[in-house]
């Protein structure tokens, strides 16, 4: 009866050595930064970032269970500075800002912020006689601002795709308001716009698509993009991946309930980001010949 009592507790002994063994090289956990410093290229300095992005900073938080602060920049050019000095970690930035960080800091592309309905229109006076893209040769067209993925690059690219030379064969200017203005006063031919934001001017200045038509549609355009510091560790980039998707209807309800993004991302969605799906606009920048933003 001892032998078989001492029998049965040498099983049991060998059985939790091998089950403290088998848990001993088990793979550690992935270990997160002590802190993430996030900035948005589209937002200008801190008090910016605390009006528009605060819940979306909360939610991330939560989400990444990793404290999340805000590091302000001026532009897309401060972020890309950041990242190359190891200042900022995490950088949510438009897709043509993304191209120009990339290329300067090798930053990974994490998450992708799609945007139905995000493309370019070019929009015309109803008594102007303009009905296609071709007859915007010789012709003054507002693109907004410069660098802006929707209304300046987007813009270029349907120059290009009906056979006229953004350079040569019309005027561009950036007049830097996002209305009808510039059409309605007559300053130019035409204007290029993201579609929502000339379904937004419409509505502001009560006006019609008749009386303002769309004369040409571009392709959907790639949406925002979160990227994080080459220095951050691949399974780091993963867990962080993993969280964010995950827990994409938390952070999509943090982006709407702030009235001046709602507008933007309406009906937006979280993928995984694909560099490859910038390469439209890297051609644009070639093209018009500033392709020295993208080495």
């Amino acid at each position: 009866m001892k032998r078989r009592n001492f029998f049965w507790y040498s099983c049991l002994l060998i059985a939790g050595c091998s089950a403290a063994t088998n848990h001993s090289t088990s793979p550690n956990p992935v270990s997160m930064p002590a802190k993430l410093r996030f900035a948005v290229t589209d937002a200008n300095g801190l008090t910016e970032l605390q009006r528009d992005y605060e819940p979306f900073r909360v939610a991330l938080e939560k989400v990444l269970a990793t404290p999340v602060e805000f590091f302000p920049v001026q532009d897309y050019f401060m972020a890309a500075s950041a990242l190359q000095s190891n200042q900022v970690d995490l950088v949510w930035a438009g897709p043509s800002e993304y191209v120009v960080i990339r290329a300067r800091t090798n930053a990974v592309p994490l998450i992708t912020l799609t945007r139905p309905g995000y493309y370019a229109v070019i929009v015309v006076r109803a008594d102007s006689n303009i009905k296609s893209l071709t007859d915007l040769k010789g012709k003054t067209i507002d693109m907004w601002k410069r660098g802006s993925t929707a209304a300046h690059l987007a813009g270029i690219k349907l120059l290009i795709d009906a056979g006229l030379n953004p350079q040569t064969d019309v005027e561009i200017i950036m007049s830097g308001d996002d209305g009808l203005k510039m059409l309605k006063t007559k300053k130019v031919d035409a204007l290029v716009r993201p579609f929502h934001r000339y379904k937004t001017a419409l509505v502001n200045e009560g006006d019609s698509e008749q009386e303002y038509p769309v004369i040409a549609q571009g392709k959907q355009l790639p949406g925002d993009i979160f990227v994080l510091s080459s220095q951050m560790e691949a399974p780091v980039v993963t867990q962080i991946q993993s969280r964010i998707l995950s827990n994409r209807d938390k952070l999509l309800q943090a982006i709407d309930a702030v009235k001046s993004l709602s507008v933007r991302f309406k009906n937006a969605n979280l993928i995984l980001g694909n560099d490859a799906d910038f390469d439209m606009l890297r051609e644009v920048y070639q093209a018009i010949g500033q392709d020295k933003f993208i080495r």
